[in-house]
């Protein structure tokens, strides 16, 4: 029995001289390889540092910098100046998309752009943006769909500008958008003579929003049906 465990003993110091041996012996065939192998990942990982440190992060600044003046005009409702020509030398939302691709000010230059155009009644364009435009938050998902709605309404295409309106009640809850677009949703769902649909969502303003605008005058909507 003794000498069973001693052989036992044996052969498990001989496997692991083995496993040892070939580990080395793998390491000293391949070593070119597996330092290779190193430096390229070192490599690439120095690389997407620079990346960052010497390319990308200076170079959203510069967009944003460079979109200050645009944005200026878009608050005082210059919207063609702030697509184009804000002044000053700056570039305007346009040429902020096509210089600046890939960064967060061109994402929300796309924002900006299709709703310039929606208020300058060019329609097509707007959908092109807003749909190029990536939202994230609660806010920007609720605005780049009321205002896709607001496009299709104004091209007279009801049943898209009904998605989005839907699409605008749905992504999140805001007490002061949410109610707004749902008084939108349950009118063109009236002008369309889905009365069920709309008392549905008007509904919905007086129990989800009762203190919002829309739900001050709601009694007179629901009066109706």
């Amino acid at each position: 029995m003794g000498r069973r465990r001693q052989t036992d003993k044996d052969e498990v110091l001989i496997d692991l001289v083995e496993t040892r041996d070939s580990a080395q012996g793998f390491l000293e065939k391949n070593q070119f390889k597996v330092l290779g192998g190193i430096g390229l990942l070192a490599l690439l990982i120095g690389a997407i540092v620079a990346y960052f440190l010497l390319f990308k992060t200076p170079r959203e600044s510069k967009a944003m910098s460079a979109m200050y003046k645009a944005e200026q005009q878009f608050e005082r409702d210059s919207f063609a100046l702030a697509l184009e020509n804000p002044g000053g030398g700056f570039d305007g939302f346009l040429n902020i998309i096509d210089n600046y691709n890939g960064t967060k000010a061109a994402n929300l230059a796309k924002y900006y752009a299709g709703i310039s155009y929606l208020n300058l009644g060019l329609y097509d364009p707007a959908i092109e943006y807003l749909n190029g435009f990536s939202a994230k938050g609660n806010l920007l998902p609720i605005t780049k769909f009321g205002a896709l709605g607001d496009a299709y309404s104004e091209k007279g295409d009801f049943d898209q500008a009904l998605s989005f309106y839907k699409k605008a009640v749905k992504t999140s809850s805001n007490d002061l958008l949410t109610p707004y677009y749902l008084k939108k949703v349950a009118l063109l769902s009236e002008k369309q003579g889905n009365k069920e649909d709309a008392a549905t969502f008007f509904n919905r303003i007086k129990e989800e929003f009762p203190d919002s605008e829309e739900g001050s005058q709601i009694d007179k909507y629901l009066a109706r049906y």
